[in-house]
């Protein structure tokens, strides 16, 4: 059916190279455009060519900013400008915040190091990191990766480019997740919890 009606392919091949849109759900998304009234479609795709012209990358931290405004974590006084939360994306930056228990500043890398997709340290933001670190009054670096294989691996690399400063660099805790029951935790995590237990 799809082959007959080349406007809607020609759609659906353009909702494909939207990243995280499930295959399943491209009809639905589809459809609910088509379905649109037409005031509305134009309204929905006014605002991404709005925001796509007004939103920019900080130039210290790589977060999203207005392109008339400051940085909301650069250039805020309530923040600790001496510590600085390594997150590889925006996504996790923003569970970062919603915890509500950081007060210092971000650095975004864009990605992490994954060479089976292409992805190195010359792709990421890790040598702003690094001068961002040697030209400001840095204390300490927090990296905050996912725990997989590529997220340890860009961990160790910052921390290895960063050895010869005297900035602490630390990372999240792991293992046992609060109100959780021990028979239920896989054994990496308990490994984990085990290994890097502390004083009670």
């Amino acid at each position: 059916m799809v082959d007959q009606l080349p406007s809607l392919k020609h759609l659906l091949r353009n909702l494909q190279q939207v990243p995280y849109l499930a295959s399943k759900n491209l009809y639905r998304v589809a459809n609910h455009f088509l379905s649109l009234e037409d005031q509305k479609l134009e309204q929905f795709c006014a605002a991404i060519l709005a925001a796509k012209k007004n939103i920019i990358r900080c130039q210290q931290c790589f977060i999203w900013q207005e392109r008339e405004g400051k940085c909301l974590y650069c250039a805020s006084l309530k923040r600790d400008q001496s510590i600085i939360c390594v997150v590889d994306s925006w996504q996790e930056l923003m569970a970062i915040e919603k915890s509500g228990g950081y007060q210092g500043v971000y650095h975004v890398l864009g990605g992490v190091i994954c060479p089976l997709e292409g992805i190195g340290p010359e792709n990421l933001t890790i040598e702003q990191l690094v001068h961002r670190v040697q030209t400001t009054g840095t204390k300490e670096i927090i990296l905050a990766m996912n725990q997989t294989p590529e997220g340890e691996a860009t961990s160790s690399y910052i921390a290895h480019k960063l050895k010869n400063t005297t900035v602490s660099i630390s990372c999240l805790a792991r293992g046992v997740p609060v109100g959780s029951s021990l028979e239920f935790m896989d054994r990496v995590t308990l490994y984990q919890a085990m290994s890097d237990r502390r004083p009670f």
